[in-house]
Parts: C-alpha cells; structure tokens; sequence
C-alpha cells in the first residue's frame, strides 16, 4: 500500500518499507530468493577473497583506500547521499577487477570515472544476440561489463535485475555476441518476450554508469 511517512527502507517484523516512481509504499515481508547458483558462488567467492585480501594490507594502503573512498558519492535506495569506507571501497573495486579478468591490486589506484557507452543497438531473435555499441573499439585497457535482465513481458518498460552476463576482453571493437552466454545461462530468447540490457565500461578498477536498453525477440 502506498503510505505517507518518513523515508525508510527495510524490514521490521512481516512488512518492508521502500519506495518507487509513484512514492513510498509497504508490503508483506518476503523471504529472499538464495539460489545457490554458480553465478551467484562465484560473486560470493570475490567478495570473500577481497576481505581476506583486506586483512593482509598495511595500515598506509587502508589509508590511501579510506582516501580513495572519499571520493566516492553513491546514493541509497532513499534517494540520499553517502561515502562508502575504505573496506567497501576496496571490496568493490577488487570485485569489478577479479570479474574483468585482472590481477588484484593492494594500492589504491588513482581515482577514474570511465565514459558511459554512447550507444547500443541490439540485435535480438530466437537464433541471434548481439550488441553494437559506439565508441568503437574500447581505448587501451577499457573492457565492456554487459549486463541483462530475465525474459520480460513485452509490455514491461522498466527494470532493476540486471545480472552480468560477460565481459569483453580489452580494447574490443563492436558488437558484442551475448547469444551464446546468454542461452547457455537463461535460455534460448523467446519471440515476444523483451530484454533489457546495460552496458558498462571497466577502467583500472572502476565502473562506469550503465547505458541502459532494451529489445523484444523477433
């Protein structure tokens, strides 16, 4: 139902509190989905490599993280603004670096802000998934993070599961083929059905803002 209250998010007791486009609203507490999948693993594995790795660093490479984070402004599921600490800081851009293939770092890099794509055209049928993106190809170094959502109605115009689905390897020129991943852990697209995408580009340790699409299987 939708309420009128202070902002809040989370759990207490069966109800959850968020908020959408249309405002905040509560619901009935549901149990969180926890599929044990290898995609799922294999994140949980990065995370935890990337604490044990923070336990082993000097006390001038946790400053120069905690400074790093500093530098960071994410924003919450409320809308607010907040600095991540250096521990998050580093599990998240060893995480971004275990996923593009690269060997992990103890120092914190000098901050980047990676360009966000500036265009995807997808090709979508039942036989075919691929992905033009400009600017083609990526600079030295950049690599292409393509996430993508389940199969959608096609009526359906907004989406927040996004899961990544590869990575391309450095300097890759357009387009991208995500046919092949993509049955391999979703299934084979079926006509009608939308999917919607996002692309993002890797530099050093760090993400770019997604450019986000969508096509319906032809």
């Amino acid at each position: 139902m939708k309420i009128l209250d202070v902002p809040q998010s989370g759990s207490v007791a069966g109800v959850t509190s968020s908020r959408n486009r249309f405002g905040q609203y509560r619901r009935s507490r549901a149990i969180p989905v926890n599929p044990s999948s290898t995609f799922q693993g294999t994140q949980r594995a990065r995370v935890s490599a990337a604490a044990a790795l923070w336990r082993t660093l000097t006390s001038a490479q946790r400053v120069g993280w905690n400074d790093l984070a500093n530098g960071f402004t994410r924003t919450n599921s409320l809308g607010a603004s907040y600095n991540m600490t250096g521990f998050m800081c580093f599990v998240s851009c060893s995480a971004n670096i275990a996923a593009a293939g690269n060997a992990a770092i103890t120092d914190a890099p000098a901050l980047v802000t990676p360009a966000t794509p500036l265009t995807a055209t997808v090709t979508l049928t039942a036989a075919a998934f691929s992905i033009a993106f400009t600017p083609t190809p990526l600079g030295a170094g950049i690599r292409a993070f393509t996430y993508v959502s389940l199969q959608r109605s096609a009526g359906r115009a907004f989406e927040n599961d996004f899961r990544l689905l590869q990575v391309s390897a450095a300097a890759a020129a357009s387009p991208i083929n995500a046919y092949a991943a993509y049955v391999a852990r979703f299934g084979v697209p079926v006509v009608g059905n939308r999917i919607f995408i996002a692309l993002r580009t890797f530099q050093t340790a760090f993400l770019s803002g997604p450019l986000i699409t969508s096509a319906v299987v032809a």
